[in-house]
């Protein structure tokens, strides 16, 4: 359990459920508490926008053959901090959200508690 992140609600939007419940499993061993998972990039938006006190998001780049850009954008006006998750990596982001916090797939849990701390500004304990 990593005591930063102990606590914290994380939107999960990932359309492929093997991969939503490993991600689930990974945050409650990380202390935190997962929120969705979102399996569209619509039901990503609608939590997005009304979920209460998201502290962070963990959003697949391709939901059900969707970009998540528009849940991206929804969160970055919230304020709330969000990982990108692509087979890609970085360098299959467009320019606009280059340099935002990625992890390629497949990922373990050391690098989503790495980018999820990363993004959210929380320091190892």
């Amino acid at each position: 359990m990593s005591k930063g992140l102990n606590g914290r609600r994380v939107l999960v939007v990932e359309d492929e459920s093997l991969v939503a419940m490993l991600l689930e499993t990974i945050l409650e061993d990380m202390g935190c508490t997962p929120v969705g998972p979102a399996s569209s990039v619509d039901e990503g938006l609608a939590m997005a926008t009304d979920a209460p006190d998201l502290d962070a998001a963990l959003l697949d780049v391709n939901v059900a053959g969707r970009q998540v850009f528009p849940v991206a954008a929804a969160l970055k006006a919230r304020g709330v901090p969000f990982v990108f998750s692509t087979g890609y990596g970085e360098g299959g982001l467009p320019d606009e959200w280059r340099g935002q916090a990625t992890v390629q797939k497949p990922f373990t849990e050391a690098a989503i508690r790495q980018a999820l701390m990363k993004a959210m500004g929380v320091a190892e304990v």
